[in-house]
């Protein structure tokens, strides 16, 4: 049949990767995702944020490079890591909900009315989780396809938008989250998981 064809409409790999007919795999979607918030501000519930979530960028890691200076070239070691912020775009709804919210995380890293802040990191931070779907919805329960959770979270920066006469936009509330670590869940599915330390396996570095 003319369909076969279909299983071949992908990059060809050698005989001993895998099967000749083996098909393009179905790619996450961007659009697919579900983004919820523990430990956020004050009020329940905090789903009202999950519902407003415009947009939101997956964590993105970095390592600091060492480099040793030998006889006649240099050989580049890995140093630290650290994570870059994470930007969160929400929607700012009529009945104030993701407002209140925001301002409660606010309140609770510093008290801008009594000017006092937190004793500890433990009172203000928390965990940002973030799903990626496969499209379910109602009868249907949506597959979990990836999940990356965020630890350490706090507010580094609120943006609370413009306000625009010749715009029909909604109103939106920009947040950007710091954060000390972050993996893949289940583990064993990526970031996290536990391989073992090579110990000189490899004679290369």
């Amino acid at each position: 049949m003319a369909t076969a064809s279909l299983t071949r409409m992908t990059v060809p790999l050698a005989s001993d990767q895998s099967s000749s007919t083996q098909g393009l795999l179905m790619p996450k979607l961007k659009y697919r995702f579900r983004i919820t918030f523990e430990n956020f501000g004050v009020s329940t519930p905090r789903t009202e944020l999950t519902k407003q979530v415009i947009d939101f960028t997956r964590p993105t890691v970095s390592f600091d490079p060492i480099e040793i200076d030998i006889y006649n070239s240099k050989v580049r070691l890995l140093g630290k890591h650290s994570w870059d912020d994470i930007s969160v775009n929400l929607r700012d709804d009529a009945t104030g909900a993701v407002s209140k919210l925001v301002g409660e995380q606010l309140q609770k890293q510093v008290d801008f009315m009594e000017q006092s802040s937190a004793a500890s990191g433990i009172d203000y931070k928390f965990i940002t989780k973030c799903e990626i779907l496969d499209g379910g919805n109602g009868a249907h329960d949506p597959v979990v396809l990836e999940t990356w959770e965020v630890y350490g979270c706090y507010v580094s920066n609120v943006n609370y938008g413009e306000l625009n006469y010749s715009s029909s936009e909604p109103v939106t509330i920009g947040l950007t989250l710091r954060f000390d670590n972050a993996v893949q869940s289940p583990l064993g599915t990526g970031v996290g998981t536990d391989i073992g330390r090579t110990l000189g396996s490899v004679v290369t570095g």
